[in-house]
């Protein structure tokens, strides 16, 4: 009879074998008793496991709490005091966890967000919430091991002093550094054009590189090399972020990975097993209903379109492709005509103030031009690009990421460009220029602060146009819609939160504060007020300004794809942090670094200062006998995890398989039940 069932025919239809053999449980007695002997000991295991974890109805989880308690009785002390401890530290992690939810930042807005428009806007708000929290720390890194050794030496704090090291082999045309600090009677608007600069005032503070101009610090009797804290710092937080990034991406990437694997296993998690049974307030209760709502509508929409897109024509097919390629085309132009905007307003810009000019007012203007055009650049391509995705009939997720991709290449883009140009006029000058200091030192005598008021301006350009959109475009068009019934505004209708725009936002202010924190060590700190502002502002837009998506989005993916996209931020912020430091002669006039070649040269002078072991293992391992030997075995390791990854893909489709045969075993021991009955 059992040779009956689809699963058996099955197996024997992949062995390929046409003789009838009998399952090994039915064979002989030994056999028999083996498997008898295997299902005690599977029963028996997963007694030790909490009653609360095992797959049994209530009934049964109560009978087998009831043996597992008089089980304890025949148990020695030590057993028993480990058994409570265990039950007690659990149940201890349990309630810290749960307090612990109270104390995240954000999280009741974040779950009002998710009920009112779906995981996908919520996807958003926590993932400026992730920024807020990345930029605190690099700020709490920075500030550490940075400034606050600085502040200490500067006020003697803990018999603290100061050791400076004289510069050598260097002119003295090259240690020259006046820095345009105000002096004397000073416009109030004079303090406003520097706070918004970067200049006057402000280059005089610990917020530029030029500030940190010592060597050591001597705390005590300890020695605390600032160089070298400089550089590591960078390096960590550059790590950090990484890290986090990547750990981040993985819990993303499996959710991802488990939902486009099963659509429908995906659906029945949500319809059987999606809601919280531990919720107890209507208000909550409410918000959860919402967001399994706007999931299984994004589940169906999707669906509708996969069924759209298969019943499509040749002459549909041929329609849509033709016109996605015009748009591509259309898109290339725009991207071009940005790079070579920017190109052309930083030179004009260079040597506009090379040349200098006497209106205070046109070098103000020349001075602002590169970020004004940035700025415009950024708000008119996103723009430009989610009206032109409509007409490519694309999914949702898919017109989140493809937007994004085009738009990185507009905004990360143009921050490339800006260096490259800045660059060029630090180091492709003419021989008189550079020859002394390696760099043009009259236009440039402290490059690393120019550099970072660049960026500076950059977010703070950034963060006013974030701020003026809501207050001069969407209440103003929130206005209009309510209490106009012209037929154009009409048409143009309510705004909807656009996701893509919205996240290449803080994606780009996070790539400038990548870049900017070498030149600027407190940026992260303004990145971090920054975006706890833009929160409540989003928030606002959100509640009072827009309207729920047409389409809704599914924040498994969005999430994962978020993250890959900052993820080729910091990648690009590696680039110019790399050239900066191993590449361009660093300054003599100011800065921690004054007294090396490079910022790079600091590392391997300390390693001269170690014992001679100590010294040949590090040379050792930078060696390429060292690096060619490791990256192979880096390659052996990530091949090993590539095909075990592979079995255990295949290991998942047979298990997948093995359960619709056994639904099929089942349906078939019905139907015999049935007829036998009859």
């Amino acid at each position: 009879f059992l040779q009956e069932l689809p699963s058996c025919q099955s197996a024997r239809r992949r062995r390929g074998g046409t003789q009838e053999r009998r399952p090994a449980l039915l064979g002989t007695a030994g056999s028999r008793g083996a498997a008898a002997r295997a299902l005690q000991q599977e029963r028996a295991e997963p007694a030790a496991c909490p009653a609360r974890e095992q797959p049994l109805s209530m009934a049964e989880k109560r009978i087998l709490r009831d043996s597992q308690q008089a089980d304890t009785e025949h148990l020695s002390r030590w057993k028993k005091w480990r058994r409570t401890s265990s039950k007690s530290w659990k149940k201890a992690l349990s309630e810290v966890k749960g307090l612990s939810s109270y104390l995240m930042l954000w999280q009741h807005d974040i779950h009002s967000i998710e009920g009112k428009f779906g995981t996908g806007i919520q996807s958003y708000f926590s993932f400026l919430r992730f920024l807020v929290l990345l930029n605190f720390i690099i700020f709490i890194l920075m500030f550490s091991f940075v400034t606050l050794p600085f502040i200490i030496s500067k006020y003697g704090i803990f018999n603290s002093t100061i050791a400076y090291v004289s510069p050598k082999n260097i002119e003295d045309n090259c240690t020259i550094y006046e820095p345009s600090g105000n002096k004397g009677l000073v416009y109030f608007y004079t303090y406003l054009k520097d706070l918004f600069s970067g200049t006057g005032f402000l280059e005089v503070t610990s917020l530029f590189y030029g500030y940190y101009t010592i060597d050591a610090v001597w705390i005590s009797i300890v020695r605390y090399n600032l160089p070298l804290a400089y550089l590591l710092a960078t390096f960590a937080y550059l790590a950090l972020s990484f890290l986090w990034i990547i750990k981040r991406s993985v819990k993303g990437f499996m959710q991802n990975l488990v939902h486009d694997a099963d659509p429908f296993q995906s659906y029945c998690n949500k319809v059987f097993a999606g809601w919280d049974f531990c919720i107890t307030d209507p208000n909550a209760a409410w918000l959860k209903h919402r967001s399994l709502q706007y999931e299984l509508q994004t589940d169906l929409q999707e669906e509708k379109l996969k069924q759209k897109r298969a019943e499509r024509t040749m002459k549909e097919k041929l329609r849509i492709y033709s016109l996605r390629i015009f748009i591509n085309i259309i898109v290339l132009a725009i991207l071009s005509g940005c790079f070579y905007s920017i190109f052309t307003v930083t030179v004009f810009s260079q040597n506009s103030n090379d040349t200098g000019n006497a209106n205070s007012l046109v070098n103000l203007v020349v001075q602002y031009l590169p970020s004004m055009v940035i700025t415009l650049a950024n708000f008119i391509g996103p723009l430009i690009f989610s009206f032109l995705i409509r007409f490519e009939d694309y999914t949702p997720a898919f017109e989140i990421r493809l937007t994004l991709m085009r738009c990185v290449f507009v905004r990360l883009a143009n921050i490339g460009v800006l260096l490259f140009s800045l660059w060029s006029q630090i180091s492709n000058c003419g021989t008189d220029k550079c020859k002394p200091c390696g760099y043009n030192y009259k236009l440039y005598p402290c490059w690393e602060s120019d550099v970072g008021q660049e960026m500076y301006k950059l977010m703070i350009f950034d963060f006013l146009v974030i701020l003026a959109v809501p207050l001069f475009v969407d209440f103003p068009r929130k206005l209009l819609v309510t209490h106009c019934s012209c037929k154009l505004i009409q048409w143009f209708g309510q705004q909807e939160f656009g996701i893509s725009d919205n996240v290449l936002e803080i994606i780009y202010g996070q790539t400038i504060c990548w870049i900017g924190t070498f030149f600027s060590p407190l940026l992260p700190a303004i990145a971090t007020i920054k975006y706890f502002i833009i929160f409540y502002v989003k928030k606002i837009i959100l509640i009072h300004t827009c309207k729920p998506a047409a389409r809704p989005i599914r924040a498994s993916g969005s999430n994962f794809f978020f993250l890959v996209v900052l993820l080729i931020g910091l990648i690009l912020a590696f680039v110019p942090l790399g050239v900066s430091i191993a590449r361009i002669p660093s300054s003599k006039a100011c800065g921690p670094f004054r007294n090396f070649n490079t910022s790079w040269e600091v590392v391997p002078d300390t390693i001269l200062e170690f014992p001679t072991v100590v010294q040949q293992i590090l040379f050792g391992m930078a060696s390429e006998a060292f690096a060619v030997p490791f990256f192979m075995i880096i390659c052996i390791i990530m091949f090993y995890f590539i095909a075990l990854a592979r079995a255990h893909k295949r290991v998942v489709e047979q298990l997948r398989e093995q359960l619709v045969l056994e639904s099929r075993d089942k349906m078939f021991l019905i139907r015999k039940i049935t007829e036998a009955q009859r």
